[in-house]
């Protein structure tokens, strides 16, 4: 190797070393944060459980998870979560409530997709099922539910419907943002035994999203309508957001993860190119205390309800973005804006500690229709711990 190869392959380390323990964060502890969460599902698996609920949220007041059925789109994140403590602590009795809690989704499959969901519900169970125990039956669930995910599209748009339920005129097709995410299932099951087309599907999906979804100025809609006849583009609309023409956290959030998976897929630089526009969006839009509000344009900011799902999951999405782009300096930007909102996140004012099941407090889900506002729900909890595990591997790496 050539002495100034050497010298770039030194300095890309330490540029990352650097931002890894860059200032004001250098006393953020991974190790720990993951032994809270390790700690916290151990103690709770303890209890007696009713593997065919599934935790979805904890109302304010309350202790334990109010549960939902294995058809909520939330049930895969507490199996996923269970899946991700076991990768930490090779906890036995961890992974045996993991296995049970898959099996009572084997029901999911019984009945044609009601919406986009089939990726939050399978995947995020399934997929790290698979990877830590190699066992074909994880597989073959994913497989066949990418072939069920795949009848939702609609060749004359070129996206996924997400909501086909919903009969309201002019939605007969609606693709939201939080679909970016459900790509991923039919991304892995081409090139995992599936049929080859679903990427091509999936591909089409995200480009179509990227033209439709993202406004010009890089915010996102939370929903895009579509002509069934034609497949021409509608126009952009809320459904949990404020207004049509608002920010809303969460949905940006979404963007900003799924292109850059769909970045990771495919190759494409146009994704990346997504990706880190959204991305640059949120963070230069962040609040002063760095946790998003759970709409960036809410009328009664500062005293809006914040969002600590859309903090959660943005780290984690920008912890892989951080290691997907090519410029030292936005890896170094996104690395370390992923580790602000962890270090917030990991304090007194948004840990749940010992006040109830959760990880996370002080996350908000529909709040026009003032469901589940301001307290613990399981999908924070679900991307807060896969960041800790994105970064404990980046900080392994330079060890």
């Amino acid at each position: 190797m050539k002495f100034y190869q050497k010298l770039i392959i030194i300095a890309r380390v330490s540029l990352i070393c650097i931002s890894i323990s860059a200032c004001g964060q250098k006393d953020f502890d991974t190790n720990q944060q993951l032994i809270y969460c390790v700690e916290k599902i151990k103690t709770e698996i303890e209890k007696p459980h009713d593997y065919k609920k599934f935790p979805r949220n904890i109302k304010e007041g309350e202790t334990k998870w109010e549960h939902k059925s294995a058809f909520d789109w939330t049930s895969g994140f507490y199996p996923g979560i269970l899946w991700n403590v076991y990768s930490e602590s090779k906890d036995e009795n961890v992974k045996k409530a993991a296995e049970a809690y898959c099996k009572e989704q084997s029901v999911i499959l019984s009945r044609s997709p009601r919406n986009h969901d089939l990726g939050f519900m399978i995947y995020n169970s399934h997929n790290n099922a698979y990877k830590l125990t190699g066992d074909e039956y994880y597989k073959n669930v994913m497989l066949q539910t990418a072939d069920s995910l795949a009848t939702l599209f609609n060749p004359k748009v070129g996206t996924l419907c997400s909501w086909p339920y919903i009969k309201k005129e002019g939605w007969e097709h609606n693709t939201i943002i939080d679909n970016m995410i459900n790509l991923e299932l039919l991304f892995w099951a081409a090139k995992n035994g599936g049929n080859p087309a679903l990427k091509d599907m999936a591909v089409s999906h995200a480009k179509k999203s990227a033209k439709n979804l993202i406004r010009q100025d890089y915010t996102t809609y939370h929903v895009s309508l579509y002509d069934t006849i034609s497949g021409n583009f509608i126009k952009g609309v809320t459904h949990q957001g404020y207004a049509d023409h608002t920010m809303w956290a969460r949905g940006q959030a979404w963007g900003v993860y799924g292109f850059t998976m769909t970045y990771r897929e495919t190759g494409l630089k146009e994704f990346l190119t997504t990706a880190k526009r959204l991305a640059n969006v949120f963070i230069e839009n962040l609040p002063e205390d760095g946790i998003p509000y759970w709409d960036f344009n809410a009328p009664d900011i500062p005293d809006a309800p914040k969002d600590a799902s859309a903090a959660a999951l943005i780290a984690s999405g920008l912890i892989e973005l951080s290691q997907l782009t090519e410029n030292e300096e936005n890896k170094s930007k996104y690395l370390n804006e992923a580790k602000k909102l962890l270090t917030i996140l990991s304090t007194d004012k948004y840990l749940s500690k010992d006040k109830d099941a959760s990880f996370l407090q002080h996350s908000t889900g529909h709040k026009p229709k003032e469901s589940e506002v301001d307290v613990p729900i399981i999908y924070a909890d679900y991307y807060y711990l896969e960041a800790l595990l994105r970064l404990k591997d980046i900080e392994n790496k330079y060890q």
